[in-house]
């Protein structure tokens, strides 16, 4: 795989839910994709309302979003999340044989940062 770029985000830390939003669009400035270029999104829940809030506000189809459950099913392991969820994404695309992902997470304090990564077949 391609690690294309990683963006990073922070807010007031009682909106920490919305960072990842701010993450992925400056993300998205960085690789110059357009949302309809990302094929899977694994947007790390430690609370359901995160990726509930990206897709709301960016308009990502839930069928592209943590397509094999998010941390509510998949668990949230300390100081492992981030690891977690790009080798979920991976896998996900590589199952599908698909190409572009994005990976977002909120990490605490209002911040959240995503990375950008394509897998070469």
């Amino acid at each position: 795989a391609i690690f294309h770029a990683h963006a990073g985000f922070a807010d007031e830390p009682g909106l920490f839910p919305t960072a990842p939003i701010g993450a992925i669009q400056r993300l998205l400035g960085k690789t110059g994709w357009a949302l309809d270029d990302v094929d899977l999104f694994e947007i790390n829940e430690a609370f359901a309302v995160v990726p509930m809030v990206a897709m709301s506000e960016l308009g990502i189809p839930h069928e592209k979003v943590n397509v094999n459950g998010g941390a509510c099913a998949l668990g949230h392991p300390i100081g492992a999340s981030g690891a977690r969820i790009i080798v979920t994404l991976l896998a996900a695309l590589r199952r599908r044989q698909l190409k572009r992902g994005v990976a977002a997470i909120c990490i605490g304090g209002g911040e959240a940062t995503a990375v950008a990564v394509e897998l070469i077949y």
